[in-house]
């Protein structure tokens, strides 16, 4: 299997092309600022972890910033701070502040030239418009939660992506998904029949971070560190006849 074999991908945003853990983790400061000894990073990153996944079961239709305030409650509750409202809020309108990794714009940029992009993520229109400031590139298609009323994993975000695609003249062999999450992408994305590629966005670190762990082995077609490597191995592949890939 070749990245050229594809002509689309579709790639979650967040985790993927935006930094989002730490913009997570940044966005929780004032909240971690009310204990007396606050939790290392990566232990937010997992309480965060637990009380997303755990709300969008919950309120598969809620929008994200709605969503996010919940987890902040959520959180409060378990470190035993008060509920504040206006922190609330604060977090939950925090996605557009989130940075970009460093390589997303450049290699967005360069993969725009061979195949077409398309978004699948768990946020609102409004939360992703932000994003895409930082982004730079215009989107193929955007598709959210917001859209499709369900969170990944939900199986419901991958039979609409492959819907709106199918529309598109755009058949399932020629999609691509890439994403960093296995708990939220590959494992539905590979039970929905995709090939995928992971970007491991976490190389060298312990755990799962701000996403739960997959509850089965993960399976994917591609394992890359990031998307500027992602880029160099569809450069090799053009200097090599080799296939590149992770099985």
């Amino acid at each position: 299997m070749r990245l050229h074999d594809f002509r689309v991908l579709t790639f979650d945003c967040y985790g993927t092309l935006i930094d989002w853990e730490s913009g997570i983790f940044s966005a929780l400061v004032p909240l971690q600022a009310k204990l007396p000894e606050p939790p290392a990073r990566d232990a937010v990153l997992e309480a965060f972890a637990r009380h997303e996944s755990a709300q969008e079961a919950e309120t598969p239709a809620m929008r994200y910033p709605e969503l996010l305030a919940k987890v902040h409650r959520r959180l409060a509750t378990e470190w035993g701070i008060a509920a504040d409202e206006e922190l609330e809020k604060r977090f939950g309108a925090s996605v557009p502040d989130w940075p970009a990794f460093s390589d997303s714009p450049d290699a967005l940029a360069a993969l725009k030239k061979h195949f077409q992009l398309v978004i699948l993520s768990n946020v609102d229109r409004k939360s992703f418009a932000g994003s895409n400031r930082r982004l730079g590139v215009v989107f193929d298609a955007v598709f959210t939660a917001e859209d499709i009323g369900a969170y990944k994993p939900d199986p419901a975000n991958f039979r609409y992506l492959l819907e709106r695609l199918a529309e598109r003249g755009v058949k399932k062999s020629e999609i691509l998904h890439t994403a960093q999450s296995l708990f939220h992408d590959h494992v539905p994305a590979k039970r929905a029949g995709l090939a995928t590629a992971w970007i491991d966005r976490r190389h060298g670190a312990a755990g799962f971070g701000a996403t739960m762990p997959p509850p089965e082995d993960a399976r994917y077609d591609f394992r890359l560190p990031s998307l500027a490597a992602m880029l160099e191995a569809y450069r090799e592949e053009e200097r090599s006849p080799v296939p590149y890939g992770a099985g």
